[in-house]
């Protein structure tokens, strides 16, 4: 029989248990902003990892690189700013100047709309107004919450630099010191396991690798054929239309959706019959994407399932929203290894049972 005192001990060992649970939950969900960065900072560093080991140059005997780690690290990075400074260069002028005629042109557009809502009955001739009359009949309050959105949409904005200047040096020092932090988490695993761990942790770098890789290549590719596309079809704007289409791939589902969307209705500016020959255009390109690229850059580089992605996606994008629907497929990726890690070890215990 179990006596009072080691009854006590074990209940108070218990409810300290479950304290501790709970305690650590809530911490971690109040710091749930602060761990998105860290994880997406990390499958940063897992995704540039083959790169710099690459321009490393390691020495097959295990000897000292040929290139310091840091140095390696901040060529990868030196070439990311390089890139995107020269996309900037090629893109942004052009944007701002159909930005800007784009914003000339919507009272133009305003008009256009309440005429074809005049001749088609939806509206009265007596209510037709400009555009600065619809800003200044707007409902009481509209200015106050204008405001608040400016200051909503600044704040925003600040808080998206500050995660990705986080996000660029957290990354930086993970890959810094990516070596020594791993030697000393698997310090804490079984010696007879160590050999499975790290097997696992390369697969799973590997494939956030390619995972990062086939983002870049479909968001360029349908960036690249978009651009071609509306400009051989002479739609307005199509600079901007075109980067709208190539970050729309980075979120998946949706993203591309916008891309067309946004697509056919500039062109609807136009005409009708160039709003319906956009739309068909971009449904080949999806379609092209979704039967041609997807499969073979993305499932294939990766290792995912079509129906591991879609849970993924559904998961992801419950929990997080679009941030979690982008995270979605690396983690699904890297769920992936470690449960055919498992399965491998279980096919061995019982090959050895046998």
């Amino acid at each position: 029989m179990i006596s009072d005192r080691d009854y006590t001990r074990r209940m108070l060992q218990t409810i300290a248990a479950v304290v501790g649970a709970v305690v650590l939950v809530a911490t971690l969900w109040a710091a749930r902003d602060a761990l998105l960065l860290i994880y997406i900072s990390a499958l940063a560093a897992m995704g540039f990892s083959p790169l710099v080991r690459l321009i490393e140059h390691p020495r097959p005997e295990g000897g000292s690189r040929r290139v310091p780690r840091w140095l390696a690290i901040l060529v990868v990075y030196i070439a990311i700013v390089s890139i995107l400074a020269l996309v900037a260069l090629a893109v942004v002028p052009p944007l701002v100047v159909q930005a800007e005629a784009l914003w000339a042109k919507l009272p133009d557009e305003f008009n256009k709309m309440q005429s074809f809502m005049i001749d088609h009955g939806l509206m009265s001739s007596h209510s037709r107004v400009s555009l600065q009359q619809a800003v200044q009949n707007a409902p009481n309050g509209t200015a106050t919450n204008a405001v608040g959105t400016v200051l909503i949409a600044i704040g925003s904005l600040i808080g998206g630099i500050f995660g990705i200047v986080t996000v660029v040096i957290l990354s930086f020092y993970l890959l810094v010191e990516a070596e020594p932090m791993f030697n000393y988490v698997i310090r804490f695993v079984p010696a007879g396991r160590r050999a499975d761990v790290a097997t696992a942790s390369l697969a799973a770098v590997v494939r956030v690798s390619a995972w990062l890789r086939a983002q870049l290549v479909l968001a360029g590719v349908m960036g690249t054929f978009a651009a071609a596309g509306l400009w051989l079809l002479s739609v307005p704007y199509f600079y901007v239309i075109a980067l709208v289409a190539a970050l729309g791939e980075t979120i998946p589902i949706v993203g591309p959706v916008i891309g067309g969307v946004t697509a056919v209705a500039v062109a609807l500016t136009v005409s009708p019959k160039l709003a319906l020959t956009v739309g068909v255009y971009f449904l080949v390109l999806h379609q092209l994407e979704a039967n041609v690229l997807v499969p073979k850059i993305m499932e294939k580089r990766v290792g995912v399932s079509p129906v591991a992605v879609m849970t993924a996606l559904l998961v992801g994008g419950a929990l997080w929203g679009i941030v979690g629907a982008i995270l979605a497929i690396p983690t699904a990726a890297i769920l992936s290894v470690i449960i055919e890690e498992i399965a491998a070890d279980q096919d061995v215990r019982l090959q050895r049972v046998k």
